[in-house]
Parts: C-alpha cells; sequence; structure tokens
C-alpha cells in the first residue's frame, strides 16, 4: 500500500493556531499541485460539520478540507470528543455516536481500543492522497496523558511524520513553552521535531531575533520562521476558547434612527454548540452581534438566538436558573426570536427524555412554538438544502427562499395542533417551524446564515420589521472566506521556509 507523505503540526498547548497552520499547509501543498488531505486523530470540540455521507467530524477538519479543495471525509477525524460536563463526554467514532464515557475511563481503557480504527481511517487517506497535514491536539509534553496519548507523538510515529513545532506568542512565554515542550519529550520524540515556528506575532521583528537564536541553540532545531498575528480572519475557532467574550454591558434603549445597527443578542449556553453558526452574522457591519447570558441585556435587543447545545434540557434549566426563559418570552411578544437546533426544541411545548439520551424525564419548553421534542439515541447527521414555506419572513416578503445547512442533532421533533414548518427539505421532509405571524422560527439547520443570499435577506427582513433603513453595506461572507485562506496561505508561505518544509517530505516548493 502506498504511503502519503506526512507533516504533522504540534502546538505547545491548546489555542496555538495549530488548525489553521494546518489549513494554510493544505491549501499551499494544494496550489503546488499536490494532492493533500487533513488528518487529526482525535479532537475535542463541540464544534461541528456534517460530511457529504452524512457522518459528523470536528469543524476544524472540514475547514482544513476546504483549504485543500477536496470534500471532507470521516477517515480525516475518526474521533470526535464533544464534552457533556467536566468529566463525562460523547465520543462519536467514524462519525457516529460511540457511547457516553468518563476522562478517566476514555484515556485509561477505550484510547487503545480505538487505536485501530484511528489507523485504518489513516491508512485509507494515505492510500488516496500524495500528503497528508496531521493537527495533533493540544500539546505533545502532557506527561500524565501521554502513555495512551494518539493524537500526538504515538500518530506522528504511525504516520512517520516530520514534526513542525508551534508556539504562540501572542499567549505569552513561548521561549518557555517551546523549550519546555521539547525538554518533556524522549529522545526519539524530539528527533521527529524538524523545526519550530512563532505564531501571532506582533511589533518589531528585530527585537525577538535574540530569543530565536538562542531557543534554536537550546533546542538544536531551527525556527522556520515567524508568522504575524493576522486580523479579520473569516475562517472558524475550532471551540469555545476562541468564542468572543460574553457581553455585560447592557445596551441603551433603542433609538428612533433608522439608520442605527441591527441588535442580535445570542444566549451563550453552558453547553453551546457550533458557535460557528454566528461567524457570518458578525461579520455583517449593520448588525451589533452580542453573546450574552443576562436577562437585563435582552431587553433592549431586536432579535435573540438560542443557539445549539449540546445539553438541551440542562441548558433550558439554566436558562430558568437565571431569568433567561421569562425575558425571552416577553421578548417574544412584540420582537423576533429565533432557535437553532437545541434552541428550536427549547422553543417548544414539551422535550421528552424517555431513554435518558440528555436526562431522564420531560420538562416544559418555552411555549413560543407548537412543537414536541423526544430524544432518541440515534443522532442525525446531514448536509440539507431546501426552500422556506409561506414567502416571507418575519412578516416581510421573501423574494428568494432557498436554504441550506447541516443537520447535527439527537431527538425527533413533532408537529402540535397549527403548527407551521419553517421549511420544505430537497429530500421531501420538513424542517423546523414558524409561528403564525412569522416573527418566531426554528430550524434544525446548522450553518444557515453562512449562504449570502438567506443571510441578507434574513437580515433585510428584521431591518424592516423595526422600520429600520436597508443596510448600506452587505458582506459577501462566502468570498470573504476564500480570500481569508488565500491571504492565510500566502502570508504563511511567505513567513516560513517553505522549501525546507518540502525538503522534509521529498517535495520540491517553487
Amino acid at each position: 500500500m502506498t504511503q502519503a507523505r506526512a507533516i504533522m503540526v504540534l502546538g505547545t498547548s491548546s489555542h496555538v493556531g495549530k488548525s489553521l497552520l494546518t489549513a494554510a499547509l493544505c491549501r499551499i501543498f494544494a496550489q503546488q499541485g499536490y494532492r493533500v488531505a487533513p488528518f487529526k486523530s482525535q479532537n475535542m470540540s463541540l464544534n461541528s460539520a456534517a460530511t457529504i455521507e452524512g457522518l459528523e467530524i470536528g469543524r476544524a477538519q472540514a475547514l482544513q478540507a476546504e483549504a485543500a479543495g477536496i470534500p471532507s471525509s470521516v477517515h480525516m477525524n475518526p474521533i470526535l470528543i464533544k464534552p457533556s460536563g467536566d468529566c463525562s463526554s460523547q465520543v462519536v467514532v467514524r462519525g457516529k455516536i460511540w457511547g457516553q464515557t468518563s476522562a478517566a475511563d476514555y484515556h485509561q481503557r477505550r484510547v487503545e481500543e480505538l487505536l485501530p480504527v484511528v489507523r485504518e481511517s489513516y491508512q485509507t487517506l494515505s492510500s488516496t492522497f500524495e500528503v497528508i497535514i496531521l493537527e495533533g491536539a493540544g500539546s505533545p509534553a502532557e506527561i500524565n496523558l501521554k502513555q495512551h496519548d494518539i493524537a500526538n507523538m504515538r500518530m506522528a510515529e504511525l504516520a512517520d511524520a516530520a514534526c513542525l513545532l508551534v508556539g504562540d506568542i501572542d499567549r505569552g512565554g513561548v521561549f518557555a513553552s517551546l523549550l519546555g515542550t521539547v525538554e518533556l519529550l524522549d529522545p526519539v520524540e524530539r528527533d521527529r521535531i524538524r523545526g519550530f515556528c512563532i505564531n501571532k506575532f506582533r511589533g518589531d521583528l528585530g527585537l525577538l531575533g535574540p530569543g530565536v537564536r538562542m531557543m534554536e541553540e537550546r533546542l538544536g532545531k531551527p525556527c522556520m520562521g515567524v508568522v504575524p498575528y493576522l486580523p479579520g480572519l473569516a475562517l472558524e475557532e475550532e471551540d469555545s476558547v476562541g468564542l468572543p467574550a460574553i457581553a455585560h454591558a447592557v445596551w441603551p434603549p433603542r433609538e428612533n434612527a433608522t439608520v442605527r445597527p441591527l441588535r442580535i443578542a445570542v444566549v451563550a449556553l453552558p453547553s453551546f454548540s457550533n458557535f460557528t453558526d454566528f461567524d457570518s452574522l458578525r461579520a455583517e457591519p449593520s448588525l451589533d452581534l452580542l453573546f450574552c447570558r443576562s436577562a437585563e441585556l435582552l431587553q433592549h435587543a431586536d432579535l435573540v438566538i438560542l443557539p445549539g447545545s449540546k445539553q438541551t434540557m440542562n441548558d433550558l434549566e439554566w436558562m430558568r436558573k437565571n431569568g433567561l426563559d421569562e425575558a425571552v418570552q416577553v421578548h417574544a411578544r412584540v420582537g423576533l426570536v429565533v432557535g437553532i437546533c437545541g434552541g428550536m426544541q427549547m422553543l417548544g411545548q414539551e422535550l421528552v427524555d424517555p431513554g435518558g439520551i440528555e436526562r431522564q424525564g420531560s420538562m416544559p419548553g418555552l411555549g413560543l412554538l407548537p412543537i414536541r421534542t423526544t430524544m432518541q439515541a440515534e443522532k442525525v447527521t446531514r448536509l440539507c438544502s431546501g426552500a422556506i414555506r409561506g414567502g416571507s419572513l418575519f412578516g416581510q416578503p421573501l423574494p428568494e427562499d432557498c436554504i441550506s445547512g447541516y443537520e447535527i442533532h439527537v431527538g425527533k421533533t413533532e408537529y402540535l395542533a397549527r403548527a407551521e414548518p419553517f421549511a420544505t427539505l430537497a429530500s421531501g421532509e420538513l424542517d423546523g417551524c414558524i409561528s403564525a405571524d412569522r416573527r418566531i422560527l426554528g430550524t434544525y439547520l446548522h450553518g444557515i446564515f453562512d449562504e449570502d443570499c438567506f443571510r441578507h435577506q434574513f437580515l433585510t427582513a428584521a431591518r424592516s420589521f423595526y422600520k429600520l433603513a436597508s443596510a448600506s453595506l452587505l458582506n459577501p461572507w462566502n468570498l470573504q472566506r476564500q480570500e481569508s485562506l488565500n491571504r492565510l496561505a500566502f502570508q504563511v508561505s511567505a513567513s516560513l521556509d517553505m522549501n525546507r518544509i518540502f525538503a522534509w517530505v521529498g517535495l520540491k516548493y517553487q
């Protein structure tokens, strides 16, 4: 069997930029004409994506596949861990729910059980592509977990990968973290690290030189370059560590001006999942979007969104403890409300969990939509497209009613008396629900705002509802996203010694 050439991006910690650097390398190798694919054996994230086959993988690997110009595959992320609490997680193996396990049980027993799955998925990719860009998880120097770590040096050995170690200078302590990481590795593991780079640099590069030279001497490894901090990339973060700060300041009362920003409040649930649903909205200059956890902040919002949740019933209970349920219900009397996935389930009359998928029993919903949801063991995961029913949104005409996105949820939602579905999918199935006055809607579709046409019409309808002037500028998100991937790849290729990196795997960079 042909073995692909492999490069692995390791980090001194989480959130040092491994995911985006992996995406950049995927695009650079693709631009050079090589068939390249990403791979991350084990990902822990509540941000996920659906593949063409209707399977679930980490959102970061879907982005990396996009950068490589190929469809995403479940083999790019064979194990996805979705935290359910501090010590418990749902484990998704090859895109389907494998089980629920404690952190201790997973690391002490389950990892070895799943290693053959990881190996097989990697070999599947390796036999199809010329180059694999692997991404590590967290740090390879987590000595308490190292014995059963299948995401870092063990995976590097399996793939025979040349490793690039990344440190984040924006977090501080980059030299200590680089040195400490290498010092904690075994000699054989150190040999796999061919070089290091410093990421997210701002300032005078000349002032960094003495430290870089000292690190090269101490580590016995070359610095492959310094990547500057790149603001404004329209590319999603891997997990909630990249979520913007929760807002605490209360909006002032609405002004009568017709040109003010539309105010959108997204309730930042404790088990907030797929917060990337709102990246495209946040990029729109005509709105002010805040993530909030206080009832007071909803008081002067125009539109309230309940997002996806990994623990819908627990998050609904949290809303009640913090008065957010009443705040949403009060807002719904006169304003606009949207629920996505778990957020839509909360808007219904009742949530029922007979099998204890989340928490056994039942609880009332917010009562804003005539639907009832029953939790089920089987997860629905699929890409979807369809059309909005009724030809209007928020009481405003909708000239173009096509939508697309992806479903990732447990729970089957049934329509009660006088319920009106939000959309009809291409499969003929119904999606979501919308109130009779068309001010409150729910949908199972994640990523529904990523399509420029629907997002712009959604914002136009919301602004019209509040008698606000049409937005003077609408952001072309999809174009901006491709431009961001190209800008990222250009800057990384200009910052790193690509000739040497390509030589690691016996290839030429032109």
